[in-house]
Formats: C-alpha cells, sequence, structure tokens
C-alpha cells in the first residue's frame, strides 16, 4: 500500500512503489522516501512494474469502500468561475460548457452534462498521478485488428488499422470514425481501444490512423511527420471515402491527433468529408503546451516523448544516413525532449527557420473559428500538456459549430472518472459516442440499428 499525506492525514492506498507526499498547495507529489522528484528522473520511477491490474482493481475497491476518508474538498466538484451569458447554464456546476453550438449541441449529451465530475478516489485527486496512472494500468481492450499500408505520394507510408472482419459483416453505409492518436501514439493505446470498441459496438465502422512509424509502421522515406504536416491525413481522408462512398466519416483525435484534426477541418477543403468531429486534449496553442512541458514535473513527459520519438527514429537510422548537413540526425535520434528533435529533424523536414516557428505554426487555436463541420472539444483544466490558458474561448463562442467542455480534473488522456473507473475506458468516451451517434442519426435520417451479425467487442 502507499502512504498517502493530505491535508496532514495519512491514507493508505493502493501501492505502487513508494511513499509519495503531496503538497497541499501545489497539487504535486514533491518527493519519495524523502528524496525531492527531479525532472531526470523517469516516470516509471512512481510506478511499480509488478503491480498487476487484478490485484489494483482488487484493491482499489476496497480503498473505494471502507479504507480511505477522503475530506470533502476531494469530492465535491470545483465550480468555474467566468462569465455566464457566454455559457450553457443548464449543466453541473463541476463542468465548464461553452460555445456557438450550445443550444444545438447541450441537449444532445443533456444526461453527461447534468451529472457531477468525481474523480476516482486518490487516482483522480492529482493531475500528474492521473496522467501516470492511466497510461499505464487503464485496461487496454483485446482487439484483432487488420492492417494496411497506404502509400502516400511521396513514397512514404502510413497505416490504418480496421477491426478484422468488419470489411465482409459491416454494411457499406455503415458510419465511419476515424480514430487519430496522440504524438507517438497509435492503435496499441488503452484510451484508443476503448473507444474503438465503444464505437464499434455500436455498428460503427472503426479505424485507427498511425502516423509515419508510430504503432510499428513502416517508414519508407527519410521524413516522418509533424504537427504542421496535414498531406498525410488528407490522403487517409481520401482514401476511406473512395472506398465507402456511401458512408458519413466522424473523425476522434487526442493530444497531437486532436492538433491536427482541428487544423485539418479549419484550413483543408477535404474537410466536407467529415460530418462531425471531436478533440480531446488538445494542446491547441504548441508554444504554451511547449512552456509548460519544459518546467516543474511535467518535464517528465517532455523527457518521455522525446525518446519516444527518437526512438522511433532510431529503428530507420539507415534512411536518414544521407539526408545532408543541415539535419542533425543525432541529436534527434539521442533527443532528450520533443524540442531536440524537432531540431533536428522535424523543423528541418517541414521548412522551418526554427522551432519556435515550427510550434508558432502548427496550432489549431488559429483555425478553429474556421471551422464548419459539427465539433466538440473536450479539455482538463489540470492538464498538465495542452494547458487551459491555450483553450481558444472566444472563437469557440463565436463558431456555431463549436462546443467546448472544461472538466475540473482529468489530467492529460487521463479522465479517471465515471462508472468504469479506475481501469475502464475514459470519462468522456460515453459522452462522445452519444454525440457522435446523434449526428449520424441527423446525417442518415435513421436510427441507430443493430447488426445482428457482429460479434459484440469486450472493453
Amino acid at each position: 500500500m502507499w502512504l498517502f499525506k493530505y491535508n496532514s492525514s495519512l491514507y493508505l492506498v493502493p501501492r505502487l512503489s513508494y511513499t509519495l507526499y503531496y503538497n497541499d498547495k501545489s497539487g504535486d507529489f514533491l518527493s519519495y522516501d524523502g528524496h525531492m522528484i527531479s525532472a531526470d528522473h523517469p516516470i516509471m520511477a512512481i510506478v511499480a512494474p509488478n503491480l498487476t491490474t487484478q490485484s489494483l482493481f482488487a484493491k482499489s475497491l476496497k480503498l473505494r469502500q471502507s479504507r480511505v476518508r477522503l475530506p470533502a474538498t476531494m469530492a465535491t466538484p470545483v465550480a468555474v468561475t467566468g462569465t455566464t451569458a457566454d455559457q450553457f447554464i443548464d449543466h453541473h456546476p463541476s463542468l465548464e460548457v461553452l460555445g456557438g453550438a450550445c443550444d444545438s449541441f447541450c441537449p444532445i449529451i443533456k444526461t453527461h452534462l447534468d451529472r457531477p465530475y468525481n474523480s476516482f478516489p486518490v487516482f483522480g485527486s492529482n493531475c500528474h498521478l492521473e496522467t501516470i496512472f492511466a497510461a499505464f494500468f487503464r485496461k487496454i481492450p483485446d482487439v484483432k485488428l487488420k492492417r494496411e499500408c497506404l502509400r502516400t505520394q511521396d513514397d512514404g507510408t502510413v497505416t490504418l488499422d480496421w477491426v478484422s472482419g468488419d470489411a465482409r459483416n459491416l454494411p457499406e453505409n455503415s458510419p465511419i470514425l476515424l480514430l487519430l492518436p496522440g504524438l507517438s501514439g497509435g492503435s496499441q493505446d488503452a484510451y484508443v481501444r476503448h473507444m474503438l470498441v465503444r464505437a464499434r459496438n455500436r455498428g460503427w465502422r472503426v479505424v485507427v490512423f498511425n502516423s509515419r512509424g508510430c504503432a510499428d509502421s513502416p517508414v519508407t522515406t527519410p521524413q516522418m511527420y509533424s504537427a504542421s504536416f496535414l498531406g498525410d491525413l488528407d490522403e487517409v481522408v481520401g482514401h476511406i471515402t473512395t472506398r465507402y462512398p456511401k458512408a458519413n466519416l466522424y473523425g476522434t483525435g487526442w493530444s497531437m491527433g486532436a492538433n491536427i484534426l482541428v487544423q485539418y477541418l479549419g484550413k483543408e477543403s477535404g474537410a466536407r468529408r467529415f460530418s462531425g468531429a471531436v478533440s480531446m486534449c488538445n494542446p491547441f496553442n504548441l508554444v504554451m503546451s511547449d512552456e509548460d512541458i519544459c518546467r516543474g514535473f511535467s518535464k517528465i513527459y517532455n523527457r518521455s516523448l522525446g525518446k519516444a520519438l527518437g526512438g522511433i527514429l532510431k529503428k530507420h537510422l539507415p534512411l536518414f544516413e544521407d539526408i545532408g548537413d543541415e539535419y542533425n540526425i543525432p541529436l534527434a535520434a539521442n533527443a532528450e525532449t520533443i524540442r531536440e528533435y524537432d531540431e533536428g529533424l522535424t523543423r528541418i523536414s517541414f521548412g522551418f527557420e526554427s522551432v519556435d516557428e515550427y510550434l508558432q505554426k502548427s496550432c489549431s487555436a488559429d483555425h478553429i473559428k474556421n471551422v464548419q463541420t459539427p465539433l466538440l472539444c473536450i479539455q482538463a483544466r489540470n492538464d498538465p500538456i495542452a494547458p487551459d490558458r491555450a483553450i481558444p474561448r472566444e472563437d469557440i463562442k463565436m463558431n456555431p459549430n463549436c462546443l467546448l467542455i472544461v472538466t475540473p480534473k482529468g489530467g492529460h488522456l487521463g479522465w479517471v472518472a465515471g462508472e468504469n473507473a479506475p481501469l475502464g475506458c475514459p470519462w468522456t468516451d460515453p459522452m462522445v459516442m452519444d454525440f457522435l451517434q446523434h449526428l449520424e442519426n441527423e446525417k442518415s435520417g435513421i436510427q441507430e440499428a443493430t447488426n445482428s451479425l457482429l460479434q459484440p467487442l469486450e472493453a
């Protein structure tokens, strides 16, 4: 068990590896075993590699029932501050809800908006703990996927992972949900799999877009992907809509995938092929996001993602041997931060003078005002990677196609809350699916139907 100190009280919680001490003012875990957690300390220092999902779940149930007496401040929803004229007021005060599409979209998901956002005890009490817990301990649904390699116009390769058997079992006009994972992520990630299972079990055809090199996708040219490059997504959208011309296409993106999706919806003519979209944990302003992950405990995420990007590059180094003197491939391959990777490879590949220019010109916040597709944006106020201050609230308020929901907690890709917490799907998934299903019902003019040929997938 962990010994957890909160407001001068001690609580027993499922043990990971160390005793942690909680800072009441900053909301951060400051030390373990009496030592300060430094920026150089790896994420896995605060998670136990030998902890099993089964034991964690069993202990967490006991924790919820009897072992922890949580202070009222940890269970009471946080009321948002701000204006009332521009916010949808018919929702629980723990949520911030605003947007030009409030009148149109809020009734669709009213059952979700009426409920308080209650984080799972302890695991949802701190943004870093929630982010790390969700990344390492959320259950990953076992789904058999069929991979398709798509060759792009520049001879690059991206992969599309479809649910195996759906090509023959689903009608040609079944709605399609395209999933865009976060930076260096792919179809193997728990949050992606949970959304895939939920949509597929409602009769949707689901496909995951893995960027170049991600999820073990092949790399066939000396070019990777970036937050500013929309060409691969445009080719994927064209490929899918050509294969299934009778089906309506929808998109859901997380983190960097959300940033790319929203840029595409606001900039590209191909956006008209989407009938609806959802953006979650979108950094929106990459300059602000870069500022946040370069300080404090968040440096751990910066280092983890930088190493993940460098690891992908290392698998394909022979392709980059003769790429030119301006590139710094050793710097990118051994990157300790995202910025080092971008300095050595990304900014040069995509024609930017500096990393700062690349970040400034890759912000979806600059394009959300032009989005003409129904768009639901969901953010967590305490997200350590996608900062709350980066959300383009004024542009969302002015756009009649956009709705924003901000939860008081959730971390980054966490949202360990709701009836499926702590090991099941994120709190967002039921709301997202209800939103998309309503759009599809209106678009197709028919109500949701079940397909008797489909074998339900287990989450």
